[in-house]
């Protein structure tokens, strides 16, 4: 499972999403791959997955987080998906 998380530099909102939503998603989904998506440098991958707002996050490739979900959120998206792939 990979987890797309975009983000703008200096964005303190972003900061914090991107400590708390990896520690969590880890944890509980060892085997994600986490990829921090710089906006200004991934505009194009942003704009291919609809992004309008951020901290946004996409998963498998798709836009699953238009807004900033909650680690809770996160993690309840996450384990259908994980169940899919055992």
């Amino acid at each position: 499972m990979q987890i797309e998380l975009f983000y703008s530099p200096g964005c303190t909102q972003c900061d914090g999403a991107r400590t708390q939503l990896k520690a969590a998603a880890l944890q509980r989904f060892p085997q994600v791959q986490w990829c921090e998506c710089n906006v200004l440098e991934a505009l194009d991958r942003a704009v291919e997955l609809g992004v309008l707002s951020l901290p946004a996050l996409a998963v498998n490739g798709d836009l699953l987080f238009p807004k900033l979900p909650t680690p809770q959120q996160l993690c309840a998206a996450l384990e259908p998906l994980a169940r899919d792939e055992c």
